[in-house]
């Protein structure tokens, strides 16, 4: 048994956040082991950072369902985590609510401002001007994570803005002890954000100078925006001081967003992709995210082979991935975008004869060129995407499940904050296609489905997921940061838990690979074998160097019964964590 790891919902947390206890130490253990799950009989929570986890867990302990602790786990994120948890940025949440034995997708991703244009980001000569595009103020959208925790917390939690938001206020007011993960950030984005004076005050010491692992980050501002939320909700965002302050520093810096953006920003609720696999079903983002598409398509090419018979990671397997990948990011470049503006075709695309015709194309024994391959689909044809999204999953003893995935883009998005708000903006603007046919900053290539309008949303390769078995009951939730790398990622921690019968930790640990049709390459991390390698560019396929990781996903796993949690946090990620509800003394 776990022992407390909270003495109380408020006193103790700051408490908390200074020494961890024994318990906590423990967990933080556990969630690195490779190969052994966190487990737990009264649900759980799994962040890239682990004081967030820590708040997450608490919501749960106080009779909070898995919706309040995904909302009070993003808010912390934004405090705890700079680099990719946010208020000014947006995201995805998949829903599956137990009682009613309905999943749901919430949309909070960015909206493009009223007076944005399809060549905003072009220089003289009609190129692509990446330093505007991506590091520019006007590169930011209208930022809509805060628009959708709240959403999500109005329609599907259980408690007010005040009690979730409640620990994030105390971790930004009375600081938190800055990490090894932290520390090494700030000190690798240190040219980037000294650029920026709010950014440069609100994450550096006086005289410049980065925090040093265990020494305290206090953020008053950001303290202050969050207390007006607690406050108003909404409002203490999108109107009032907050939003005065991200419309006077959008005027002040040449930024295009202005109060009738902020007042006017929708979440959309939408309908899940699902697909099935194998007699389960795997649910997803739909578009404006690519990641659910994609996924179920892949999946579909992979279903018509015995993967399990070839063999984890081997040739044969890996080939059969990478030549799907190839098909799917093909597909990617013309049909995806915003479903509000363009009219994507989910349904052909997630067709299993769809999948058929593509797998009927593949060459077992050979690698196919990119150059070679085009959508499939009768149409004409029209990214690399930053890594720095971070993903959390979080599940209830009721059975009620949340997995989301958020992010500012970039890490520290543009490295521009709003003075006097003590927030970054993001710099999502880049995931728009500023020119059909020009690689963004992850790499991924777009066409005119994808080009920049007015309140349009970017698209996206975010993928939370939730997986059922085939009663209908969920059994996995789970996604990644790694920006164009994520469809791919999600994919196969199912493959590696349907496929391999891997627990989550297992599934985790298990090295990764990813193609993306361009550039034609194929990234791997270490862990393939030499043999396995030769024999790929045996095969014809070209072979980038050994990648450091790739992704780093939180995940939930449960047993038949569905009362027993298994949780992993990638080691991929330092200071990532898997929590538990605390039990009474």
């Amino acid at each position: 048994m776990i022992r407390n790891l909270f003495i109380s919902a408020q006193i103790a947390l700051y408490l908390l956040l200074s020494t961890v206890s024994l318990a906590a130490e423990k967990a933080i253990i556990d969630s690195s082991a490779r190969f052994h799950p966190v487990i737990s009989d009264r649900g759980m929570v799994v962040s890239q950072e682990m004081l967030a986890s820590q708040v997450g867990a608490d919501i749960l302990a106080r009779g909070g369902n898995a919706v309040d602790a995904a909302v009070a786990t993003g808010f912390a994120l934004a405090v705890t985590l700079p680099r990719a948890g946010n208020l000014g940025g947006g995201g995805f949440m998949l829903v599956h609510l137990a009682k009613e034995n309905k999943t749901l997708a919430i949309d909070y991703r960015e909206m493009a401002p009223a007076s944005a244009s399809r060549d905003m980001f072009l220089d003289a000569e009609g190129d692509v001007d990446n330093s505007k595009a991506r590091f520019s103020i006007q590169s930011s959208g209208v930022p809509g994570t805060v628009a959708g925790l709240l959403h999500a917390l109005e329609r599907y939690g259980t408690m007010t803005p005040k009690q979730v938001l409640e620990p994030a206020i105390a971790l930004a007011s009375k600081g938190f002890p800055v990490s090894l993960d932290l520390s090494s950030s700030l000190m690798a984005r240190h040219k980037t954000l000294h650029k920026n004076a709010a950014s440069k005050k609100y994450f550096y010491k006086a005289d410049g100078a980065g925090y040093q692992f265990g020494e305290t980050l206090v953020q008053e501002d950001l303290a202050a925006t969050l207390g007006r939320i607690s406050k108003a909700g909404r409002s203490g965002f999108y109107k009032g001081k907050t939003a005065q302050l991200i419309v006077a520093e959008m005027q002040r810096s040449g930024g295009l967003i202005r109060d009738s953006d902020l007042a006017n920003y929708q979440v959309v609720e939408r309908v899940p992709v699902c697909g099935g696999y194998r007699g389960n079903s795997v649910c997803a983002m739909p578009p404006p995210s690519s990641g659910g598409v994609h996924m179920i398509q892949m999946l579909n090419i992979l279903e018509g082979w015995d993967l399990a018979a070839v063999g984890h990671n081997s040739a044969a397997y890996i080939h059969r991935l990478v030549e799907s990948m190839r098909r799917a990011y093909a597909d990617r470049s013309s049909y995806l975008g915003d479903p509000d503006y363009f009219p994507v075709p989910v349904a052909e695309l997630t067709d299993k004869k769809y999948a058929a015709e593509l797998r009927q194309q593949i060459d077992l024994h050979k690698a196919s060129r990119s150059e070679d391959i085009r959508p499939g689909l009768d149409s004409t044809s029209g990214a690399n995407e930053s890594t720095e999204t971070t993903h959390f999953s979080t599940w209830d003893k009721w059975g009620n499940v949340v997995s989301n995935t958020y992010t500012l883009n970039f890490s520290y998005g543009s490295g521009i904050s709003v003075s006097g708000a003590g927030f970054l903006l993001n710099n999502e603007m880049d995931d728009f296609s500023a020119k059909p046919g020009s690689p963004n900053g992850y790499g991924l290539v777009g066409g005119v489905a994808n080009a920049i309008e007015p309140g349009k949303r970017p698209l996206s390769s975010m993928t939370p997921s939730i997986v059922f078995d085939a009663a209908g009951a969920p059994i996995l939730a789970t996604g990644s940061p790694g920006g164009s790398t994520i469809i791919t990622i999600v994919m196969q921690m199912v493959l590696n838990v349907i496929d391999f019968d891997m627990n989550v930790a297992e599934a985790t640990a298990a090295s990764r690979i990813h193609h993306q049709w361009l550039p034609d390459t194929v990234f791997y991390e270490a862990g393939i074998s030499v043999d396995t390698l030769q024999r790929l560019r045996d095969m014809g396929h070209q072979l980038n160097d050994k990648t450091s990781r790739l992704g780093a996903t939180n995940t939930i796993q449960v047993d038949p019964s569905g009362k027993m949690f298994y949780g992993t946090a990638d080691y991929r990620r330092d200071g990532s964590g898997v929590a538990v509800p605390a039990v009474a003394d």
